[in-house]
């Protein structure tokens, strides 16, 4: 009997997708989901045939120069891989591959439901009701919001979720903007209504709203700098649903203090795991909500994305291109 390959999977993935690992490969899988080690992901590229990582794990060239042989596929449980270093990879014949097009509606509901939840200042509502202090009942003046419908959005990068995202404002009423690398193509401009900034200083000046949409590379690094960040009107709200690296948090964190800036959305941190005090501390008054990486945290999304890991690794293993493939030139 053919012996099945060893895939190393770095954390506890659902149910489903483990069953079926365990069904078609050799799966060591992680069953307390407590995040690996340095010293159990060397061992794990040293021993693997194939490993399954998550954006938790720092696959960097250092570690990838100590895998073993045998270490053919890194098939990462996630659409980003900027957790990996994939040109280190290639150059030692490891393929990488990602889960792409799973996340886009979960991602582009939650930035939906960031926008509203500051504007509408619904985190804050909510902890009153359970709060230590007794609601007064309804005011005329109290726990005012702001209305969405007829405010600018100024979506920065217009890939899959940002499209998703744009489709949901405009049926808010909103008016839909973005920077990107390139137009969109005529047809769905069009259908969004939306308004192409070659200049994201320009941009950025002129919106109500600013979603941050694009990937994180080494070219998007504090891509909001300080420098941009003060080009947001006084009263603009941020929302940030790609990751944390994109915005200079430090800057951000000193205009949200002083009242430079309307509010701000924030499920993904510079730091990630570790949450800046100040931020906690801004994020008990008004204006500031946080959620904890939930962005791609529905049931369906997670199942895809560990289907699309398994269809990548039985289509390597057979000797097929593995079909999301991630190149040096895509990140």
């Amino acid at each position: 009997m053919k012996k099945k390959p060893l895939v190393v999977v770095t954390r506890t993935l659902p149910e489903s997708v483990e069953t079926r690992m365990r069904e078609l490969f050799d799966a060591r899988l992680n069953m307390d989901d407590k995040p690996l080690t340095s010293e159990q992901l060397l061992e794990a590229v040293r021993i693997a045939d194939v490993l399954v990582p998550t954006i938790t794990d720092r696959i960097d060239a250092e570690l990838i120069a100590q895998a073993g042989p045998q270490l053919r596929l890194i098939a990462n449980f996630g659409n980003g891989v900027d957790n990996i270093d994939v040109a280190a990879a290639l150059t030692r014949g490891i393929t990488v591959t990602n889960t792409p097009g799973v996340l886009t509606e979960d991602t582009a509901d939650m930035t939906m439901a960031l926008i509203l939840s500051v504007a509408r200042r619904l985190s804050e509502g909510a902890q009153r009701l359970i709060g230590q202090e007794q609601w007064a009942g309804w005011s005329p003046t109290w726990m005012l919001g702001r209305r969405i419908t007829g405010k600018r959005l100024g979506i920065v990068g217009m890939g899959r979720i940002g499209q998703a995202l744009a489709r949901r404002a405009k049926a808010f009423g909103l008016s839909i903007h973005y920077h990107n690398r390139r137009h969109v193509s005529p047809e769905i401009e069009a259908e969004l209504e939306a308004t192409y900034w070659e200049s994201l200083d320009q941009m950025l000046a002129r919106m109500d709203i600013v979603s941050v949409n694009c990937p994180h590379t080494p070219a998007t690094y504090h891509l909001l700098s300080a420098r941009r960040l003060r080009l947001l009107k006084r009263d603009a709200i941020l929302i940030n649903t790609a990751r944390g690296e994109i915005i200079d948090e430090e800057a951000l964190i000193q205009m949200l203090e002083s009242r430079e800036l309307g509010g701000a959305g924030l499920d993904v941190f510079e730091a990630e795991p570790a949450i800046n005090p100040r931020l906690l501390k801004l994020a008990r008054n008004h204006g500031v909500v946080l959620l904890p990486h939930l962005g791609s945290a529905t049931i369906e999304g997670r199942t895809e994305m560990g289907e699309k890991v398994i269809v990548n690794i039985k289509a390597f293993l057979d000797g097929h291109r593995a079909p999301n493939r991630v190149l040096p030139s895509m990140v």
